[in-house]
């Protein structure tokens, strides 16, 4: 029999109902696995759990959001040959989701994972550090690390929002030195972010025909600091229409990014806070997990 790891956030859509991941699992169990529940009790548990217990069985799936899956994910790319991946999307944005077209629903999200159709994945890597889907710096970066799980609870992706609307007051730009496949871009960004995905904290999407998602390239999005009122207009036209390739902004499939900052710079991994570092290297692993979907 086929063995199936359900790694659980249990905090993620705390006030949707818990019955259909008995639902999901009761699936599973008729798709011929024999199915095990972990429960995470702690940021980082789930990365853990997926290192020790991954070896071990055939399939691991993680339900919650997108911060659970960047988790598994770590863990999973630690090991020599990594087990198949599902994902039950349970958080307030699931943007990596979205561009798998995946139900938030478990149970129909369960119903693709049992029939089996299988899709290499990229990851990305940030220096040591894995990431699924997107790398970013600047503006709104706090947002996506500084919601509170009970903000995200009752308020769901308007909570994001929210906290999108204090990081206004400290909108600025930073200069940073980029290396993009050998192409060298020096200035001051407002917003960079290296992705794999076609949507960004569910504010700025891309279209779908422009974003592979195992074909080896990232996308890597600029926004540069504008030198002039007309130039600001004309940026915050072009972002609110998801013009990303108008004047004024950098958008690109690269495959490489070495991004060396003059200042302090923190960064967003999925979501969750990275630190500040003179040097960042971020690489992509073509096809490095198989999921199911």
């Amino acid at each position: 029999m086929k063995k199936l790891l359900l790694i659980i956030n249990p905090m993620a859509g705390k006030k949707q109902s818990r019955a259909p991941l008995f639902d999901a699992v009761s699936i599973f169990s008729e798709a011929g696995y024999l199915v095990r529940i972990h429960n995470t009790t702690e940021r980082g548990d789930a990365t853990r759990t997926a290192i020790a217990e991954g070896p071990h069985y055939d399939l691991v799936v993680c339900s919650g959001g997108d911060g659970t899956l960047n988790e598994t994910v770590s863990g999973l790319m630690q090991l020599e040959k990594p087990p198949l991946l599902g994902y039950l999307p349970r958080g307030s944005t699931n943007d990596f989701a979205a561009s798998l077209h995946l139900s938030s629903n478990p149970v129909k999200a369960a119903l693709a994972i049992a029939e089996n159709r299988k899709q290499p994945m990229d990851v990305g890597q940030w220096n040591d550090r894995s990431f699924v889907y997107v790398a970013s710096f600047g503006a709104f970066t706090k947002t996506s690390y500084n919601v509170s799980q009970s903000s995200k609870n009752a308020l769901g992706h308007f909570a994001y929002i929210l906290e999108g609307m204090k990081d206004l007051n400290t909108l600025r730009p930073y200069k940073v030195k980029i290396n993009a496949d050998g192409d060298v871009l020096d200035g001051e960004y407002l917003f960079g972010a290296v992705c794999n995905t076609t949507s960004i904290g569910g504010l700025m999407k891309f279209d779908s025909e422009h974003v592979v998602l195992n074909d080896g390239k990232f996308e890597m999005l600029l926004i540069p600091n504008p030198k002039s009122p007309l130039a600001l207009q004309n940026l915050l036209l072009a972002l609110m229409n998801q013009h990303y390739q108008d004047e004024g902004i950098i958008f690109r499939h690269v495959s490489h990014v070495i991004v060396e900052p003059e200042e302090e710079l923190p960064w967003s991994l999925d979501g969750e806070y990275a630190p500040s570092l003179p040097l960042v290297d971020l690489s992509i692993r073509e096809s490095a997990l198989t999921m199911l979907l």
